[in-house]
């Protein structure tokens, strides 16, 4: 869906959305959208600055893989969202930096924005950066692959290598 300013300039636009399953890349193999993305809120032009705000709540399910164990587990995403895009001027060089007070303000070129580019960031946003299926997983054993959270396995612990080793050996010439 496609944000247009024009549409905008008369009265907000109402969302009320039901995406279903991939109808959003999320760019990322490993997660598989479980449910439809729902999506409810407003987009309104401030015409003063061209503005654009687009307010609104998010929800969906991912099937993700858990980066301890590599078990598959549900992952929910129910997120709020409140956005402000202003226009990009002809002038505006990339390389410019944002101040602080600039960093919750973001730009769209042309007569508006899309929708689906605004919802993929939000919901990526919404994830954890370090995902497992829970706080206490216990991971994969490093030398037989068994999963700890179901079951002990019968190898020696593996002891960590101290990898500066070699180098603690070596004297700085001055």
């Amino acid at each position: 869906m496609f944000l247009n300013v024009r549409d905008m300039e008369l009265r907000p636009l109402r969302i009320s959305l039901e995406l279903p399953v991939d109808a959003i890349d999320f760019l990322d193999p490993k997660l598989k959208q479980a449910s439809p993305l729902k999506v409810e809120g407003q987009a309104e032009l401030r015409q003063v600055l061209d503005e654009i705000r687009v307010k609104g709540h998010l929800k969906l399910d991912f099937d993700i893989e858990c980066d301890r164990c590599l078990e598959s587990y549900r992952f929910p995403v129910d997120t709020d969202f409140d956005l402000v895009y202003l226009p990009e001027s002809p002038d505006m060089k990339p390389e410019e930096g944002l101040g602080d007070e600039d960093v919750e303000i973001g730009f769209y070129a042309g007569e508006g924005l899309e929708l689906n580019d605004l919802l993929r960031e939000q919901v990526v946003l919404a994830l954890p950066m370090q995902r497992t299926c829970r706080e206490d997983c216990q991971g994969l054993c490093p030398s037989c692959g068994e999963n700890w959270n179901l079951r002990d396995c019968t190898c020696e612990p593996v002891e960590a290598k101290d990898h500066w080793e070699a180098l603690r050996g070596l004297k700085l010439k001055s």
